[in-house]
């Protein structure tokens, strides 16, 4: 049997001043899911972050950008597939309630349309791929804004 592959992951708990989580559903899984993606070679999971927020959302400015855990998640036993998966909380002051980001970076999802909008994290809908494991873990006391960054 051979080792798993381990895939590195960042993954953005993205909220603004009222508490509010972004999200999007699709393309390629019913539900809702969070900025993420796969780090690029020699790149920290804090840089894959912001590429990936800004390729996914075009947000280009996040604020209070705090490490919350890591973990290993397997998504199949066999063949292995499993994702260390880095989460990070980070604020953002956005007006719009909703808006369509098309991808351009050239990439595997490129001309990919998001359709991003706002949710309360306690919102009992189902994220694909257990992406709401860490949503116990967002500042509750303060609007959904980071206590600290680091």
């Amino acid at each position: 049997m051979t080792d798993p592959e381990y895939v590195p992951k960042a993954c953005a708990y993205i909220t603004r001043t009222t508490g509010e989580l972004l999200v999007f559903e699709g393309p390629g899984h019913d539900g809702l899911q969070i900025p993420k993606g796969t780090l690029e070679p020699g790149e920290s999971p804090r840089e894959a972050l912001f590429r990936e927020v800004m390729e996914e959302s075009g947000l280009s400015t996040l604020n209070a950008t705090c490490h919350l855990t890591t973990d290993v998640w397997t998504r199949r036993k066999s063949p292995p597939k499993r994702y260390v998966r880095h989460f990070f909380h980070a604020t953002v002051h956005e007006p719009r309630d909703g808006w369509t980001h098309t991808v351009t970076d050239g990439g595997e999802e490129h001309g990919s349309e998001f359709e991003l909008y706002w949710v309360q994290p306690s919102t009992g809908r189902e994220f694909v791929l257990d992406l709401d494991d860490y949503l116990h873990l967002l500042p509750a006391d303060d609007g959904g804004a980071a206590a600290a960054s680091d």
